[in-house]
């Protein structure tokens, strides 16, 4: 579980609704100071049990390099409504619908979003619109150790067995019998101040426990994809992770950065979650990486030649401004 060390908007971040063909999901918008975006927007995508506020820290540091970024929360996570259906496929769908309504040619996945962002690229029409795909702290296919066995081990308390789930009104009992006798003791005695508990706690209830479920089983049963993943050579990729990430393995997610060809940066001195326990540093890897995806599309005379304007904004145009490319993190073995 991701936990932002504050939840004050900074300067340029701004709640929203993004409304798309398969409805409507929340979200963290953040656009340059100026008003001008000068280079391609992102779309961010959290990770289970998680929500927008998880880029809180960086969302600000992205943005001021003149570009939109948007954070949101899936279909049933916190603040966005939830639904029956919660299948890879639809998933992805939901992720190909808010790269089309936003503008996104940056896509980013963290953790289980990383899995679903892939889906998205896999099995719709997204990769025709995206210059960039980003895996932060994400694997190759299902959660393996310590953390699966958590995870198992949480959904035998909410009843969920050989494929079946309770309904919500038993699944909501259990999630919220797991949040006072586990997570919210855990926080408590991790030193988490008060507002920020009380911020996890209504996250952790708000989440639709049908989703909950589904999104559980996906994460520990995922295929390896990326062998497939590997084919779309257009889309310029990057792997990032903490150093001592304690889901995926670090090794694990060299060897798939290996695989696909992609960049890949490790942050010392961070985990589970770079963008909250190393922001700074992960948001300068993420903008140079972008910057230079943008670069090498122009050089290869894919880039649009007109700038758009930021989603929900009024039309401004400005120059592209590039820069280097990111070297691969250097972190202790």
């Amino acid at each position: 579980m991701s936990t932002p060390t504050s939840l004050e908007l900074p300067d340029g971040v701004r709640p929203t609704t993004i409304r798309t063909s398969r409805g409507s999901f929340a979200a963290l918008e953040a656009a340059p100071v100026s008003g001008v975006c000068e280079r391609e927007p992102a779309l961010l995508v959290p990770g289970y049990t998680g929500s927008k506020e998880d880029f809180l820290a960086v969302l600000g540091q992205l943005a001021d390099r003149g570009r939109q970024v948007v954070a949101i929360d899936m279909r049933g996570q916190f603040e966005t409504p939830g639904a029956d259906d919660y299948s890879p496929p639809t998933l992805a769908a939901d992720i190909a619908a808010l790269i089309e309504a936003t503008g996104a040619r940056h896509l980013l996945g963290h953790s289980y979003g990383g899995l679903v962002a892939r889906e998205a690229l896999l099995r719709t029409r997204a990769q025709d619109d995206v210059g960039s795909f980003t895996l932060m702290s994400s694997g190759p296919s299902a959660l393996t150790g310590p953390r699966a066995d958590e995870l198992r081990v949480m959904l035998t308390a909410l009843g969920v067995a050989d494929g079946h789930l309770p309904g919500r009104d038993a699944l909501r009992a259990g999630i919220f019998g797991v949040w006072r006798d586990h997570l919210e003791p855990q926080a408590v005695t991790g030193g988490v101040p008060g507002p920020i508990v009380a911020f996890l706690a209504k996250r952790m209830l708000s989440n639709d426990p049908y989703g909950l479920g589904h999104m559980a089983r996906h994460l520990l049963s995922a295929p390896d994809r990326t062998s497939e993943q590997a084919r779309l050579d257009r889309i310029g990729m990057l792997v990032i992770y903490g150093e001592d990430d304690n889901s995926w393995s670090p090794a694990s997610q060299e060897a798939m950065a290996r695989r696909l060809g992609a960049r890949r940066v490790c942050i010392p001195g961070a985990s589970h979650s770079p963008a909250v326990e190393a922001p700074a540093t992960t948001a300068i890897a993420l903008t140079q990486f972008w910057d230079a995806a943008e670069a090498a599309a122009a050089h290869a005379g894919t880039a649009r030649m007109a700038l758009e304007p930021c989603y929900g904004s009024s039309p401004s145009h400005g120059r592209r401004v590039t820069a280097a490319v990111v070297p691969s993190g250097q972190c202790r073995r």
